[in-house]
């Protein structure tokens, strides 16, 4: 494997990794017992961005250890 490949690879895993940690946060924030109690972090949309970055970086990821 190739070093950009390598880095795609592993940019996309924490990107993952961002993205279930946000996923936890959101269903904690969903669940709350005090509903006033709001935070300031937007987990929702943390959550979104970093899969789709994710997905972009496995794709391409996927796409250079095929082609090379």
């Amino acid at each position: 494997m190739e070093f950009q490949t390598i880095m795609l690879a592993t940019s996309g895993a924490v990107a993952v990794a961002i993205a279930v940690v946000a996923g936890l946060g959101d269903r904690r924030r969903m669940r709350r017992s005090d509903p006033d109690a709001v935070g300031f972090m937007p987990w929702r949309d943390v959550a979104f961005w970093s899969s789709m970055i994710a997905a972009v970086l496995l794709g391409l990821a996927a796409k250079a250890w095929v082609a090379g």
